[in-house]
């Protein structure tokens, strides 16, 4: 999930940002992945205000979230950190564009660049 503040900021440049928007729009399709995007529209939305990455597989217990801090990521796999984290995405999925209208925003946004 990307908050569209993240899409709309041209690190590198226009052609940067255009062939990145153009990368996720190709990674998109592709199984097992899903992007959805955060949009403006919403106002306030549930987040952690930093970056994470929740990995999780057929085995709950051994599901395990990294966070990005300025000295190094940070892993946590405690199961009450995990029910913190999943009730975040839960909540972030409940107010993201769904994987098509998230490709269709991306796409727009190529063709304003």
């Amino acid at each position: 999930m990307l908050h569209e503040a993240a899409l709309r900021v041209p690190v590198g440049g226009t052609s940067v940002a255009k062939r990145q928007l153009k990368h996720l729009l190709t990674q998109s399709e592709r199984g097992g992945i899903t992007i959805q995007v955060i949009p403006f529209a919403i106002g306030a939305y549930p987040g952690s205000g930093q970056t994470f990455l929740y990995m999780h597989g057929s085995v709950p217990r051994l599901d395990t979230v990294s966070l990005d801090q300025s000295h190094g990521p940070a892993l946590l796999d405690a199961e009450a950190e995990l029910d913190t984290y999943r009730n975040l995405l839960h909540l972030m999925e409940s107010v993201a564009l769904p994987p098509k209208e998230t490709r269709d925003f991306i796409h727009n946004l190529v063709t304003e660049l």
